[in-house]
């Protein structure tokens, strides 16, 4: 009985054992999957960022972490032997960097071991020359971006609303408007930035955007984006037309039938004149009001990339490091972890907490450059496909010669995921020598003609132009011309779609145009 008694206990005692390490290896897992996804969160984070705003967030994650520096070609050379030098043979600088450096040691270790939070350190390293920087390159002239993060700086939000509303002007195109369901939205805040948040908490920052200058910012289509201009004017009987008008009548509006607008919206010729009027003062791309548009001044934007092309035809590239400097992990911060390390056993508490801390502050900084130089590679390596796939464009500087190419294709190139060659191409520029180019306009929509062959969409946009550059001015072509005329050279292209890229050359309609060479 007694051996019966004993050999339950025993396996009992076995049992939660096996249990207690089954919990503990889980809790482990589940601890390595969250540094994991951290990591990840910062790569993403890094990415989508182009250099100018690259610049800034190193320069201030050096002031937040004292174990990340800079490292200088100078103190590159003379690193090994800096610290076996006396004071005497350092120079004045080095001499002022090293004294900030213990200074800043002594007052994060004189706070170990009590009861309060671990402090942080005041460590400023950034140089005078970055706000003279700053306003030598970009002046005046704000970003899209930062003219709408400038209204979002003077509302009163939580951070988690911040985070939200930050996404959504990063996701709205250049005509300012967001083409992505909310659906969308709040599962891109949990996957790529661990932000969750319910479709109402996204829909009412939503709201709040698109009560930014100017009018129409943050619509989701062209009829919220003019109902959201109409909103903004002085109650009156014309109002109240405009925003039936557009409610109800926008397609007769876009196309032109006049007479079905008369009679849904029971008004004469001269009211219509009036409605007609005011519509056209509606911008249907509030975006682009705000100046950041493809044909930006090159002297606004500074290249990620910048790409030559020899007279040989050769193309090389290189990646723009700009103010970027070469990161490492603080020597002094090393040389603290491994004198606690030599003594691990014999530690006292003050002593086992200054380790925490310092390793802590030391992984971060390997895990920030590791980041870093992730960015890097794949900036490269998606440049480098993008050349590869264009390289007749970038020989000739030919709009005719871009071929169809999509982030799909890219993507199986370079093996990366998709949704990361379009964040490498999101707001960032390339320097060629045919003028400097927004990553996005080296992607074209591809169309197929009757014979199989492909054509991108930039150059279905010069045929239409070439249609209606040789068209009777008399007798101009009607969208629905343009599109027989398109299918007569093989393209099968729908009469909307005519309509869409004619508006992208700033050509008006052919009514229009008759009516101007009859003036």
């Amino acid at each position: 009985m007694f051996c019966t008694q004993l050999a339950l206990s025993l396996h009992l005692h076995k049992t939660i054992g096996m249990a207690q390490r089954l919990i503990q290896e889980q809790t482990q897992k589940q601890q390595q999957l969250q540094r994991l996804s951290s990591q990840q969160m910062l790569q993403i984070r890094l990415l989508s960022m182009p250099i100018a705003k690259l610049e800034e967030h190193i320069s201030a994650e050096i002031d937040d972490n004292p174990a990340l520096e800079p490292s200088k070609e100078a103190m590159d050379n003379e690193r090994d032997d800096i610290a076996d030098n006396d004071d005497d043979t350092l120079t004045d600088e080095q001499l002022t960097e090293k004294e900030d450096r213990k200074e800043a040691m002594d007052d994060a270790l004189e706070g170990f071991g009590k009861d309060d939070e671990m402090p942080t350190l005041p460590f400023q390293r950034r140089s005078d020359g970055n706000a003279d920087y700053e306003e030598m390159m970009y002046g005046d002239t704000t970003s899209f971006y930062d003219k709408l993060k400038e209204q979002m700086a003077e509302m009163v939000l939580t951070e988690e609303e911040s985070n939200i509303m930050e996404y959504l002007i990063g996701s709205l195109d250049d005509d300012g408007l967001l083409r992505k369901s909310i659906d969308n939205i709040t599962d891109e805040l949990a996957i790529y930035n661990n932000i969750y948040v319910s479709q109402e908490d996204v829909e009412k920052m939503l709201g709040k955007l698109q009560t930014f200058d100017p009018a129409g910012i943050g619509a989701r289509s062209l009829k919220e984006c003019l109902l959201l201009q109409i909103e903004r004017k002085k109650d009156s009987r014309l109002k109240e037309l405009m925003r039936k008008a557009v409610d109800e009548c926008l397609d007769d509006f876009t196309s032109r039938k006049w007479g079905e607008m008369k009679e849904k919206l029971g008004i004469d010729d001269m009211q219509l004149d009036d409605l007609l009027a005011e519509i056209k003062k509606l911008n249907p791309k509030p975006g682009a009001s705000l100046g950041e548009t493809e044909s930006i001044n090159s002297q606004q934007i500074i290249p990620d990339f910048i790409v030559d092309t020899s007279e040989d035809g050769d193309i090389t590239f290189y990646l723009n490091q700009g103010n970027v400097p070469e990161l490492t992990v603080s020597p002094s911060f090393t040389d603290m972890m491994r004198t606690y390390r030599d003594k691990k056993e014999s530690m006292s508490q003050r002593e086992k907490d200054a380790y925490l801390y310092i390793r802590e502050k030391v992984e971060h900084a390997q895990g920030f450059i590791y980041a870093v130089e992730m960015r890097r590679q794949t900036l490269y390596k998606t440049m480098k496909a993008i050349i590869e796939w264009q390289q007749k464009f970038f020989r000739s500087g030919d709009e005719l010669d871009l071929k169809p190419m999509t982030l799909k294709d890219i993507s199986a190139k370079t093996g990366l995921d998709k949704s990361t060659i379009s964040r490498v191409s999101n707001i960032k520029y390339a320097q060629t020598r045919w003028g400097i180019f927004p990553l996005r306009y080296f992607f074209n929509d591809k169309y197929t003609n009757s014979n199989g062959e492909e054509a991108s969409a930039k150059y279905i946009v010069m045929l239409i132009k070439e249609l209606i550059d040789n068209e009777d001015g008399d007798n101009p072509l009607s969208d629905e011309a343009l599109s027989k005329a398109m299918k007569d050279k093989g393209y099968s292209i729908a009469r909307r779609t005519i309509a869409k890229y004619r508006e992208k050359l700033g050509i008006p309609s052919a009514r229009t145009r008759k009516h101007n060479n009859q003036r």
